[in-house]
């Protein structure tokens, strides 16, 4: 009896992961279909830019700044113990530049703007102002959730690279400032081993894949959230934690397509 219930409830669960999974995909399909009038109202999309990302800035930056920092005094070590300290900024750069920046930075835009956007589209499906709009003949998918959606996909490219620049400043200030690396050495062994096609234009595209995941995750749990308190508490957690796990698992995906040829 007990196993019945068991493989009885993996069933329902997978029933349900499916059902769900098919829900997005639809609510994507007509997000992306009515986003004409971000495009003609581009000012939507612009306000959305700056709630999503630079409000953001503070705490994108400051993450960097210390990533960055860390990452050069624990590269630093590493690199003394086999005579290579001077390569510590191809180190710093490539960590930033290829991994850290564009998912570090993902993490943190899902944990501050996804879960702020799950509760406001939330609240407003709460107190029926989606309802009102649809009454008055405005498409609440159209005017709220697609800017929302293109705010967000355009907002997370740019603070990855904001992340992974002040990483690399952070990192400077440790190895040369504090420890001693030579400056010149430094820059040149950074310009040198980054390669613009093969690191940075790589986690260009990673931040872009992890924003438009990010987003459409956010925009659908608030859209989807039970109209109570206790719903958009639950859909603003599942934001963060579904989020996470879908970053951390595109980042793998990606990162096995980019450098398998490496």
């Amino acid at each position: 009896m007990k196993a019945n219930n068991f493989f009885s409830r993996i069933g329902r669960f997978t029933l349900d992961s499916i059902t769900r999974l098919g829900t997005a995909t639809r609510f994507l399909s007509q997000v992306l279909m009515r986003s004409g009038t971000s495009w003609r109202r581009f000012q939507l999309v612009i306000r959305e830019i700056y709630s999503s990302g630079v409000l953001s800035l503070i705490i994108i930056v400051a993450s960097g700044l210390f990533v960055g920092m860390v990452l050069g005094l624990q590269g630093y070590q590493t690199l003394q113990t086999y005579g290579s300290a001077q390569s510590l900024g191809v180190l710093v750069a490539l960590s930033l530049v290829r991994e850290l920046g564009p998912v570090v930075a993902a993490l943190l835009f899902a944990s501050r703007a996804g879960s702020a956007i799950t509760a406001e589209v939330g609240l407003m499906k709460t107190t029926e102002q989606l309802q009102a709009m649809e009454m008055m003949a405005v498409d609440p998918i159209a005017r709220i959730v697609a800017p929302r959606f293109w705010g967000g996909v355009i907002s997370m490219p740019l603070l990855a690279a904001i992340f992974s620049m002040t990483g690399i400043y952070g990192g400077y200030l440790i190895g040369v400032r504090l420890l001693g690396v030579d400056d010149g050495t430094f820059w040149s062994q950074m310009q040198s081993a980054v390669s613009f096609r093969e690191d940075i234009l790589n986690g260009v595209i990673k931040s872009a894949v992890f924003g438009f995941a990010v987003t459409v995750i956010a925009l659908f749990e608030g859209y989807d959230a039970v109209p109570t308190a206790e719903g958009i508490s639950r859909a603003t957690t599942r934001t963060v934690v579904t989020s996470s796990l879908t970053i951390l698992a595109l980042d793998f995906i990606l990162t096995a397509f980019m450098f398998r040829g490496a």
